[in-house]
């Protein structure tokens, strides 16, 4: 095994793995947390390992900062250029990534198709940032207005993310511990169409089991959610310049009224005493938030979608029960991209699952190779729920396994590709609706 590590002219650094026997596909990793700052160079993970196994090589950049796409849309070309003039110009470049790297996956295919065959995008934030980033103030702004309105806790503009985001959670737990909180959480989740699903190791909760439900809800807002929405929020905000999130003129009790919640919420308020018209037009009332014009326009080219492939085939892979990057995600991409006639091009797969990124090795290598078959012969394979179930079952016994991220023991799992029919998302935002926030 070749391995290459070099910084990169703006600090951070990449790294190249090469197998003795490769066959000449390279990976364009793009990974999706932060790397820490002492080695800021993507981690070798078990579906990185397996695609080395292939012999394929692997390369690409990683940040140790939140959100690195503007750098990422120029760092990943410059480490293909190191690539070729270190080891040669490979046949075939798939770009792949999961979570924030699934985005910056979608958005290569955007801003630069002339250097990819093909790309596999998983459990990204598909909706776009400017969208992404307007889902998760909606989600504050709920949590505030009805659950802490006489808190200091800060939804733009964040001054202290530790303090902000200690503040949140302790808020959090103080309602989810009462009915009249607990349902004012419901409706914060709500009106973002956050699933039930966390565990991945479980089924869904039942849907005539209020409080499973809810309590599943809650815990995306505890371990995940909450993070990104009051703390990492601040980054976002450095890197656009200002606020690119608003909600003039948002009608939460549209959003409720599509919500795949609404009669959990409605339950809820029922058991709670409360009286649900009325935190409507609470937050009806309250005052708005604006974005900064230009922070939008940032967060537009670093990157919201227009729906153009550049010629390029994607797979996406979702997980039916995702509530960080929900599965509307994958709708509204879907929408942008047939808006534009790219839908030949796109092919969108489901596990039937709960968690963000929850996939087993040999999921992921089955779409990769659905995605191969497309790049090498202009042609997609069948890719029913049947059909990629039975190629993940003859994939290697030990990449039959969800890792746990926590401990990183190994959780034995049968494929579960599953049809899927995701909702809308509540607020779109693409290239038909650019700088008019």
């Amino acid at each position: 095994m070749r391995t290459i590590r070099s910084p990169l002219i703006d600090g951070g650094r990449y790294r190249i793995e090469v197998p003795e026997e490769w066959d000449g596909t390279l990976i364009l990793y793009s990974q999706g947390p932060p790397a820490p700052r002492e080695d800021p160079v993507w981690r070798t993970t078990p579906v990185v390992t397996a695609f080395l196994e292939r012999g394929y090589a692997v390369a690409g950049w990683a940040s140790p900062m939140f959100w690195p796409h503007e750098q990422s849309f120029v760092n990943q070309p410059m480490v293909l250029d190191e690539f070729a003039k270190q080891i040669g110009s490979p046949q075939v470049t798939i770009a792949y990534g999961e979570s924030i790297g699934g985005i910056l996956t979608a958005g290569l295919v955007q801003v630069q198709p002339r250097v990819l065959s093909g790309a596999l995008a998983v459990c990204g934030p598909l909706a776009g940032g400017v969208a992404t980033h307007n889902r998760e103030l909606d989600i504050s702004f709920v949590f505030k207005t009805l659950v802490a309105p006489a808190s200091a806790l800060e939804l733009t503009h964040i001054s202290d993310p530790v303090a902000n985001l200690d503040l949140a959670l302790g808020l959090l737990e103080a309602a989810a511990t009462a009915s009249v909180g607990r349902a004012r959480l419901a409706l914060c989740l709500a009106i973002s169409n956050v699933p039930a699903a966390e565990d991945p190791r479980s089924p869904a909760p039942p849907p005539y089991d209020p409080r499973t439900r809810l309590d599943a809800q809650i815990r995306w807002l505890r371990e995940i959610v909450f993070l990104v929405t009051f703390s990492a929020r601040a980054t976002i905000e450095r890197r656009a310049g200002g606020n690119p999130s608003w909600n003039i003129g948002v009608d939460y009790r549209g959003l409720l009224e599509r919500s795949i919640s609404r009669e959990l919420v409605e339950d809820l308020y029922r058991q709670a005493g409360l009286d649900l018209a009325a935190d409507l037009e609470r937050l009806a009332k309250a005052s708005r938030i604006q974005a900064d014009p230009e922070s939008v326009r940032y967060m537009e080219r670093y990157v919201s979608f227009n729906g153009d492939l550049g010629g390029v085939p994607v797979v996406t892979m979702h997980a039916t029960g995702d509530g960080l990057c929900t599965p509307d995600h994958e709708r509204a991409y879907a929408d942008v991209v047939r808006w534009a006639g790219q839908s030949d091009r796109l092919r969108q797969l489901w596990i039937a699952r709960g968690g963000h990124c929850a996939f087993t090795v040999a999921e992921v290598l089955t779409a990769l190779d659905a995605l191969r078959a497309r790049v090498e012969t202009s042609s997609w394979p069948a890719v029913g729920a049947d059909a990629l179930n039975d190629a993940a079952a003859a994939q290697a016994e030990g990449h039959q396994a969800l890792i746990d991220r926590a401990t990183n023991a190994s959780i034995p799992r049968s494929a579960q590709f599953g049809a899927f029919e995701p909702w809308a998302f509540p607020r779109p935002h693409d290239v038909r609706m650019f700088s008019r926030p």
